[in-house]
């Protein structure tokens, strides 16, 4: 059933050479101690865990699914997948990047976020159960009460309880000003929950004691829309005082939807018939301390795609150099052999390198938005905190839209590769298309992603965020504008930020008219933008490359001309994106509804 290898020298390329995971965690106190050597050994474990433990269940776990006990209402994971969580908790890989105060580690998030890449493209669906624990990690860490945090963060930390986040309703999706679950408050300061909630990602399973679950929910008293909701903590098994499990909470499984993809992993429709809750944060302002967890989540489900990307390329890979089909068009490449390695045509080549670009290409932006994050919580410059958090703000959706998008194309070539094998089940390629398509959809689709992007993190602050992202741009540009081996990759860089700071005045004064044009330009905008942020990762990893190639180390030559493909074949897509932003809405909305 193929293989996976956790991709460490391109891992430790990105954190050594490329950003200086090292230099840049020497100026933050808490990490100031990390050295390359911690780094490089984590990722070494984290590769032999995913690759031993986790990718054999991928497949078997797929064709299983899980199982839900209707009369109990209870779900059972997959064959393996309880016991591949032991060993995940029993090796403290939970609490890899959690305070150390809660019982974690406290290693920063950028070697957390790599170890989360390899745990997707090795078993997507089974890391989905710890990775929302750590979402709810955040949000009780930044917004929970001293006695929550007491309660509950070791028991995330630890992984012995895991959590979710409830907030989809039946009736309504992204609009949560629309969510009808009800709070009434109790004269113990606790409050009784009412509701139901779809789409709940690991709501209901077998592999720890307890689950949290983080719920929108209304009070009595709440404003209409989105500034009416409250969150609140709804433990499955209700906590006794000394940390032990009581009694079971009223918060149910009611159904698993069937679904595309993921089937290892339970997707619950939840049911809370007077379940006890606690209120995180203030009354009415659920959706700030939400915002915690989603834009982990957000983050997290561009590891997905980034995971899943890296495991289709690798087996995709292998088996373009096994199959022989035909020969080559420039003659003869494999003489002992009935026909050539399909690796030999142009076409095949085409996709395999669309995949490895997106891949190393979206690997080394993540790395970096985690380096930014690390930064925006412990550098003790105030400043440098701000920018970075300025940052994380302005690439988040382009990590979770972008990348997730850049998956679901690269998937679907890796499949290609394999021609009609590929559409068959027993070669794991069909389930890595299936996976895929998901993460464009859950936590925010791709649409509302480039609807925040360019309405709240561009246009609402003038730009502002998305210039001090272009200064850098700018910057490496000017440094290396006059270096005539850099050319191919600087003057298209150059080029395509001219073109972004126009395509964005312009759309932004079109908004000003009419607010559809931003809703009419925002997916082709998000796109192009992530493309300006991968030509400048490509373009530093190519001088990189371009200063070592002749090392003797084959993996610069192999990363320069990755560079070359992308921005020969990948980059010149935003020629027609732009064209597309720039059409305007007249096309989309002058139909009647009733002419459809």
């Amino acid at each position: 059933m193929g293989q996976y290898i956790a991709p460490l020298r391109d891992m430790q390329f990105v954190m050594h050479e490329l950003l200086h995971v090292e230099d840049e965690l020497k100026q933050l106190p808490k990490h100031a101690e990390i050295d390359a050597d911690i780094i490089n050994q984590v990722l070494e474990e984290g590769g032999k865990f995913t690759s031993q433990v986790l990718f054999p269940l991928n497949h078997s776990g797929d064709r299983e699914g899980c199982h839900h006990d209707k009369e109990h209402k209870t779900v059972t994971t997959p064959k393996g997948f309880k016991e591949a969580y032991k060993q995940y908790v029993e090796a403290g890989w939970p609490s890899l990047s959690c305070a150390p105060e809660f019982g974690g580690q406290g290693l920063p998030l950028v070697m957390n976020n790599s170890f989360y890449e390899m745990m997707n493209s090795a078993n997507q669906a089974w890391t989905m159960y710890p990775g929302l624990s750590h979402g709810a990690y955040e949000c009780l860490l930044e917004h929970g009460t001293p006695e929550q945090k007491a309660v509950y963060l070791p028991k995330l930390v630890s992984g012995e309880w895991t959590g979710t986040m409830c907030l989809t309703e039946s009736h309504c999706g992204t609009d949560l000003g629309m969510l009808r679950s009800k709070a009434e408050p109790q004269s113990d300061g606790s409050y009784k929950i009412t509701g139901s909630k779809i789409f709940i990602s690991a709501g209901e399973h077998d592999i720890a004691d307890n689950i949290l679950h983080l719920v929108l929910a209304r009070l009595p008293d709440a404003p209409q829309g989105s500034k009416g909701i409250s969150l609140f903590l709804v433990p499955k098994f209700l906590p006794n005082a000394d940390g032990s499990l009581g009694a079971r909470n009223p918060i149910t499984c009611g159904a698993i939807e069937e679904k595309m993809g993921i089937h290892g992993n339970s997707t619950c429709q939840m049911n809370l018939d007077g379940a006890q809750g606690w209120i995180i944060g203030a009354p009415h302002k659920g959706l700030n301390a939400m915002f915690v967890f989603m834009n982990a989540a957000r983050l997290g489900v561009g590891m997905q795609g980034l995971g899943l990307t890296e495991v289709a390329y690798q087996n995709a890979l292998v088996y373009a150099k096994d199959r022989i089909q035909m020969r080559s068009l420039s003659g003869i490449k494999a003489p002992d052999k009935a026909a050539d390695p399909i690796i030999v045509h142009p076409d095949v080549r085409r996709m395999l390198l669309t995949a490895k670009a997106y891949a190393e290409g979206g690997r080394a932006f993540c790395t970096y938005v985690a380096l930014q994050i690390d930064k925006e919580l412990n550098h003790p410059d105030e400043a440098v905190r701000k920018d970075a958090a300025d940052e994380v703000a302005l690439l988040t959706p382009i990590v979770k839209a972008f990348i997730t998008d850049n998956a679901w194309i690269a998937t679907s070539e890796c499949m290609q590769v394999y021609g009609g094998h590929g559409y068959i089940a027993e070669w794991g390629m069909e389930q890595y298309v299936r996976d895929a398509r998901i993460n464009m959809i859950y936590e925010g689709t791709n649409t509302i992603q480039s609807l925040d992007l360019l309405g709240r993190k561009v246009l609402m602050d003038n730009g502002a965020k998305l210039k001090k992202f272009g200064a850098k741009v700018q910057a490496f540009i000017e440094e290396n504008g006059t270096d005539e081996a850099l050319s191919e990759f600087i003057t298209p860089l150059a080029d395509l930020g001219d073109k972004v700071t126009k395509l964005t005045m312009e759309i932004g004064m079109k908004s000003f008219q009419n607010q559809d044009e931003a809703g009419a330009a925002a997916v082709p905008y998000l796109r192009v933008v992530g493309h300006l942020v991968y030509a400048y990762f490509f373009a530093r990893m190519a001088k990189i490359a371009l200063e070592k190639q002749d090392s003797g180390d084959k993996f610069y030559v192999s990363k320069l001309a990755t560079a070359r493909f992308y921005f020969a074949r990948l980059l010149p897509e935003t020629a027609t994106l732009i064209r597309q932003a720039r059409a305007g809405s007249a096309s989309l909305m002058a139909l009647d509804a009733d002419l459809f």
